[in-house]
C-alpha cells in the first residue's frame, strides 16, 4: 500500500535566540548588517515593502509551495509574539498566498510582521490592520488551502535559506536573514560597520573628494 504524502509536516519546536541579543540589531540599517555578514544575506530585491516600511523580529518559517496556503495557516496558528512568519511559495505569482482575514489573525496574535516571495491581496484592508508586509507583489487571485507544506522547517525565500529561529530585519532596502548561528557574530562585526561608516560619513560631509580605497589603489 502506498501511502499518501502527509499535507502538512511540522518541526519540532525550536528555541529562539535570546532577545537581548535580537533587540541589539533592531534599528540596525539592512545594509549595515549585510556589510557585518560580509555582503550578503538580503532576500531577491523583488520582495518590497507593502504595508509599513520595517519589519523586525524572529522567523517562523513556512512553504507554501506554489497556489496554496495551508502551510501558512498552520504556521500563523502556531505564531508567537514576535515572530516574523515567511512563507515560501517558489516565487509563485498566479495568486496570493494571503489577504486580509489571515494577515488580521496573525496581527491578533501578536506577530511581528510577515514576508513573502509570493503574492498577497486585499490591499486597502492589510494596509489598514498595519502589520508590516513585505511581498514581491500584489493581486486579486486566491490560493488553494490543500497542501502540502511544512512548518518551521528550513525554506528557501526570495534565494536565500532561511531557519526557524534566524533573525528577520526589514527596510526600504529589502528584507536581510541573520542565521541564528552568526547572530553573536554578525552582532560584533556590526558595531565595527558602524563605527566605521559613520567617521567616514564625517569625512564626506567635511567635503572628501575620494574614498579611501581609490587613493590606495593609485600607490
Amino acid at each position: 500500500m502506498i501511502e499518501e504524502t502527509p499535507p502538512l509536516v511540522f518541526a519540532p519546536a525550536v528555541e529562539g535566540p535570546p532577545l537581548a541579543l535580537v533587540e541589539r540589531f533592531r534599528g540596525a540599517s539592512t545594509s549595515f548588517i549585510v556589510d557585518a555578514m560580509g555582503g550578503s544575506g538580503a532576500l531577491d530585491w523583488r520582495i518590497r515593502p507593502v504595508v509599513g516600511a520595517s519589519v523586525f523580529g524572529v522567523a517562523l518559517t513556512c512553504d507554501c509551495g506554489p497556489n496554496d496556503n495551508l502551510a501558512l495557516i498552520a504556521a500563523v496558528a502556531e505564531s508567537e509574539p514576535g515572530d516574523v512568519i515567511v512563507a515560501a511559495t517558489g516565487g509563485f505569482c498566479g495568486a496570493a498566498v494571503t489577504g486580509d482575514l489571515l494577515i488580521g489573525v496573525a496581527r491578533n496574535r501578536g506577530v511581528a510582521g510577515f514576508v513573502t516571495d509570493g503574492l498577497v491581496r486585499d490591499l486597502a484592508e492589510i494596509e489598514a490592520l498595519g502589520l508590516p508586509i513585505y511581498a514581491m507583489g500584489v493581486t486579486s487571485n486566491s490560493p488553494g488551502k490543500r497542501g502540502p507544506g511544512t512548518v518551521g522547517l528550513p525554506i528557501v525565500c526570495g534565494g536565500v535559506s532561511i531557519a526557524s529561529g534566524d533573525l528577520i530585519a526589514g527596510d526600504k532596502d529589502g528584507v536581510v536573514v541573520v542565521p541564528r548561528a552568526r547572530i553573536e557574530e554578525t552582532l560584533a562585526n556590526l558595531e565595527r560597520v558602524k563605527a566605521a561608516e559613520a567617521a567616514l560619513l564625517e569625512k564626506v560631509r567635511g567635503g572628501l573628494l575620494e574614498l579611501p580605497v581609490a587613493a590606495a589603489r593609485r600607490r
